[in-house]
């Protein structure tokens, strides 16, 4: 595929790195030489110095017969003209955009084919205030993922003592869980990826990765770690976009919500924005504050500023002084690896939830969603399949005949929206949605592969 990425930042150096692995043809755009060199130095793609919307050096990259153009500068203005020049002068087949704005993203009848023409827009705020939302619904998790429209969860989580699996054989599970529909796709222990089989012994501190229905998710994870209530008062440190669109989001569900911003005038904007919030004006690195505000009756404190140091030392100090979880917007990933579970709770990760949203986009074959999991090391990929038993290789085939990539599991396949009982001798139908799980992100080819039909297939 010929992709063009318009901006060299966290986000587009990181999908460019993730595709170029994959034998894309890839040219990143950007105004920054210096930036566009250290990426060249260590990926195997083009680079252009340039202004992103403008045609010339659109051109310069090859916009004639590009795939896709990939919009994310930090400019929402940038990204959209860029969109419009690529319709409007090389009919760009695919064209994506990061927009941040809520300005822009409430108007709908801006974007669309006869209007601003933006195939897919991708909004990082309302992206990581998801994720944040779902992580504060099943306390303990690590990273709660949406497939099949949101019928199916891939649930993170770490297995401690107290949990009934741990120390057991995964084959167990069954056992104590008989009307549970639910597979463990992938354990990683001591950062090592393990493909689970029956005979798998759970270890505390093991990192797991299980599939099941939503109102499935809270059984599994008892078998896994003591169960935690959903705690209903949380404080919220920043009152930037994301700050505010998870207070505004809490509130309408009935949550207790305090929102802590340095800024004394954007502490009154967004006073005025949010109806049962209570705004404060002030440092939430300040302990007398947080012990005011009684930091040690809260369930949860999450640091959503834009600065990382802030937000880990905030979200430290809450912990210390009796926050039960404490979750901390970080940017970079060295920082994540060092503070993940051994001084925070969950550290997230805005670059990687962004660069989740493109993959599905970028996929080949019917891939309907694709999740960068563990810092981008694994991803687990919703396809469908087509075709029958002469020209596909899952069509028409049971389990134990799939030869899949090594360090591939399917977790899941979801048929007229029920999830199937797995086991070897399940056939797989035509327009089944498959969950495969990938240890290997270098397997990602093999894996598409496996969805595309040969050319007999009409």
């Amino acid at each position: 595929m010929k992709i063009i990425i318009l901006g060299a930042g966290q986000v587009g150096g990181s999908i460019a790195e993730i595709l170029s692995r994959e034998n894309n043809d890839i040219t990143l755009i950007d105004h920054k030489r210096s930036v566009l060199d250290g990426l060249q130095d260590r990926m195997d793609i083009r680079t252009i110095e340039g202004e992103a919307s403008s045609p010339e050096v659109l051109i310069q990259a090859g916009i004639e017969d590009v795939d896709l153009l990939l919009a994310v500068t930090h400019s929402d203005e940038v990204n959209m003209v860029a969109c419009q020049v690529a319709h409007t002068l090389f009919n760009t087949p695919t064209k994506m955009a990061r927009v941040r704005s809520q300005d822009y993203l409430i108007h709908e009848k801006l974007f669309g084919e006869h209007s601003i023409p933006i195939d897919s827009i991708i909004s990082p705020e309302q992206i990581v205030t998801n994720q944040i939302k779902r992580l504060i619904e099943y306390p303990g998790a690590l990273q709660v993922i949406d497939f099949a429209g949101g019928k199916i969860h891939l649930v993170a989580l770490r297995a401690y003592y107290g949990g009934a699996l741990v120390g057991q054989q995964l084959k167990e599970l069954k056992d104590h869980l008989p009307s549970v529909n639910t597979r463990v796709a992938a354990i990683y222990r001591r950062d090592r990826a393990i493909i689970p089989t029956g005979n798998t012994v759970i270890e505390p501190d093991d990192e797991v990765f299980f599939i099941s229905t939503q109102e499935d998710i809270r059984k599994v994870m008892q078998e896994l770690r003591s169960i935690e209530e959903v705690g209903k008062r949380v404080i919220i440190a920043g009152a930037g976009n994301i700050g505010l669109q998870l207070a505004r989001s809490l509130e309408h569900a009935s949550y207790q919500v305090k929102l802590i911003e340095r800024d004394e005038e954007r502490a009154r904007l967004v006073s005025e924005k949010l109806k049962n919030c209570v705004v404060l004006h002030g440092d939430a690195a300040d302990e007398e504050l947080l012990r005011q505000e009684n930091i040690d009756n809260m369930e949860l404190f999450c640091a959503l500023t834009n600065a990382d140091e802030a937000n880990i030392l905030s979200a430290m100090l809450a912990k210390r002084l009796g926050a039960r979880r404490a979750m901390a917007i970080v940017n970079r990933s060295a920082y994540v690896d060092l503070i993940e579970s051994s001084v925070l709770d969950i550290a997230i990760s805005p670059r990687m939830s962004t660069v989740s949203a493109l993959l599905s986009r970028v996929r080949r074959g019917d891939v309907v969603a694709a999740h960068s999991l563990r810092r981008g090391v694994a991803e687990a990929i919703e396809a469908v399949a087509h075709g029958d038993h002469k020209n596909s290789k899952l069509v028409g085939r049971r389990l134990k005949e799939i030869k899949l990539p090594k360090g591939a599991t399917i977790g899941a396949i979801l048929r007229d929206d029920e999830l199937v009982q797995l086991d070897n001798d399940v056939i797989v139908q035509e327009h089944d949605h498959i969950i495969i799980f990938v240890i290997d992100k270098r397997r990602i080819p093999e894996v598409e592969k496996l969805f595309q039909v040969s050319a007999t297939f009409f």
